[in-house]
C-alpha cells in the first residue's frame, strides 16, 4: 500500500491565490482601530461632561486617559495618511487660511491636555495672516507638535509666526530639555527607533511627507530643528512657500 496516498494534498486552487498584500491589511486594520479609539474618545468625553472629577487626582487621571488615547489615534491617523501618500490615493486640497485660526483650533483641541499640566502657550501669529496649505494635513502636524511640547515641556509653549525669504515659518518652541542629538544630525526621519522611549519618530516622518506635498515655484516645503530655542528648550519650524 503506498503510503503517500495517506498525506493531505491542498487543493489545486489554494496553490495558486495570490501572495497577501500585507500593507493593504495593516492599512485596514489601522482605519478599523482608528474608528474604534474615536468612538472610546467620545465615550470618555461624554463621561467627563456627565460625571466631572471630584478633585485635581482625578481630573489629572481622565487627562491622562484621554491624551493617551488621542496620541495613538494621531499616530494612527499618520500612519493611515502615509500609507496613502504611498499609494498615490491622499487627496491634498491646497486653499487660502488664516494661520492663526489653524493653530488657535489646535489648542482649543488640547485644551484638556494644556490645562491638567499647566502650560501656559502664547502665540505670536498676525490674525490677519493669510496662506496657502492643506489646512487638515497642516493641522495634523500642529496638533502632533503641540501635543509632543507639552509632553516634554516644563510649563511654557511658544509658537510664532513669520514670513522668512518667502515662506511662512512656524516655530513651536518649549522650555524642556531640548531635542536629543540624535534627532539633530543628519536627516531627521531616518534617526534610530528607540525601544527604551517608545520614539519611533513617526511625528517627524509625517510632518516631513506633508511639508513636501506643499509646493510652489519657491521650492517645497521643509523643516528644521535646533535646541536652545527662545524659551531655552527646543524649537521645531516648519517652513511652508
Amino acid at each position: 500500500m503506498d503510503s503517500s496516498s495517506d498525506k493531505e494534498t491542498l487543493p489545486a486552487e489554494d496553490s495558486q491565490m495570490p501572495p497577501i498584500d500585507f500593507s493593504f491589511v495593516l492599512a485596514s486594520s489601522v482605519h478599523d482601530m482608528k474608528n474604534s479609539l474615536g468612538m472610546l474618545l467620545n465615550t470618555v468625553a461624554a463621561m467627563v461632561e456627565s460625571s466631572p472629577p471630584k478633585d485635581a487626582e482625578q481630573a489629572k487621571f481622565f487627562s491622562t486617559l484621554e491624551y493617551e488615547a488621542a496620541r495613538i489615534n494621531g499616530e494612527l491617523v499618520q500612519l493611515l495618511s502615509l500609507y496613502r501618500m504611498d499609494e498615490k490615493t491622499l487627496v491634498v486640497v491646497i486653499d487660502e487660511h488664516h494661520v492663526a485660526d489653524i493653530i488657535e483650533e489646535q489648542i482649543a483641541r488640547n485644551d484638556t491636555l494644556l490645562r491638567s499640566r499647566d502650560i501656559q502657550v502664547q502665540v505670536d501669529c498676525d490674525p490677519d495672516l493669510g496662506w496657502y496649505f492643506d489646512n487638515e494635513l497642516i493641522g495634523g502636524v500642529l496638533n502632533n507638535l503641540v501635543v509632543n511640547c507639552a509632553r516634554y515641556c516644563r510649563n511654557q509653549l511658544l509658537i510664532r509666526v513669520i514670513e522668512e525669504n518667502g515662506f511662512l515659518c512656524i516655530a513651536v518652541a518649549d522650555d524642556g530639555q531640548g531635542y536629543p542629538q540624535s534627532m539633530l544630525l543628519g536627516s531627521l526621519p531616518q534617526a534610530a527607533v528607540s525601544f527604551g522611549s517608545g520614539n519611533t519618530r513617526l511625528g517627524l516622518l509625517f510632518a516631513r511627507k506633508v511639508l513636501e506635498l506643499h509646493k510652489s515655484k519657491k521650492g517645497q516645503g521643509y523643516m528644521t530643528i535646533a535646541n536652545d530655542g527662545p524659551l531655552g528648550g527646543g524649537v521645531l519650524k516648519l517652513y511652508l512657500p
